[in-house]
């Protein structure tokens, strides 16, 4: 009986699979969301945005990995070129600046909140570290999403099942199933969505300034 059920789900998956991807991420951002609020643990909603991204990302560095260079060149306009380097430039820019802002900021910061204890600097000096990381980490990523994401709209377009994608055909050429599914998860709109969602709850994995200095 569970083997009918599960082969009658992976067929579900194979004719529909954007479909069903979305609703995995929907569902576990609803979850994700409803941790958060709840002041669930960090490591529970570290492991529920890795699930959420995780069906996504894997088709998207499947697809990029199995295409050479020189096909973005061929599908790459000059301001195309361009644009996505600006945007990802200025995100790098925006995550430096505030690593320097907030680096100026802790030395004030640790003598406030240690009020003069020496043993406290350590404690809360790591206490801001795990706030401002997760912050900086999650604007690079979002950086790598949105310059992931073009790349797949420009390779594979932005329909569930492309009739002529720029997918090497060599990618799963034996296993075409497979290689449908994988195709329709590497979507822009669902990998740029779901990991966009990664990037804006990395910072709530260890609450806030204020929590920790509380």
């Amino acid at each position: 009986m569970a083997g009918v059920t599960g082969t009658r789900i992976a067929g579900a998956v194979a004719r529909h699979p954007l479909a069903w991807g979305a609703a995995w991420s929907a569902l576990l951002a609803v979850a994700t969301a409803a941790g958060i609020a709840a002041g669930w643990p960090g490591w529970v909603l570290g492991a529920l945005l890795a699930l959420l991204v995780a069906p996504s990302l894997a088709a998207t560095v499947a697809v990029l990995h199995a295409t050479p260079r020189r096909r973005f060149d061929e599908i790459s306009s000059v301001f195309g070129h361009f644009a996505i380097r600006y945007v990802a430039l200025v995100i790098g820019v925006i995550a430096w600046s505030l690593s320097v802002v907030v680096g100026a900021a802790i030395s004030a910061v640790i003598q406030l909140a240690a009020e003069g204890r020496e043993a406290d600097i350590v404690g809360v000096g790591l206490d801001i570290m795990l706030v401002i990381v997760p912050t900086v980490v999650g604007l690079l990523w979002a950086a790598f999403v949105l310059r992931c994401a073009w790349f797949l709209a420009r390779i594979r377009g932005w329909r569930e099942l492309p009739a002529g994608d720029g997918v090497p055909a060599d990618l799963l050429a034996e296993r075409p199933g497979l290689r449908r599914t994988v195709v329709a998860l590497a979507h822009p709109a669902l990998f740029g969505l779901s990991g966009l969602f990664v990037a804006c709850a990395l910072p709530f994995l260890q609450g806030s300034v204020e929590i920790l200095l509380a």
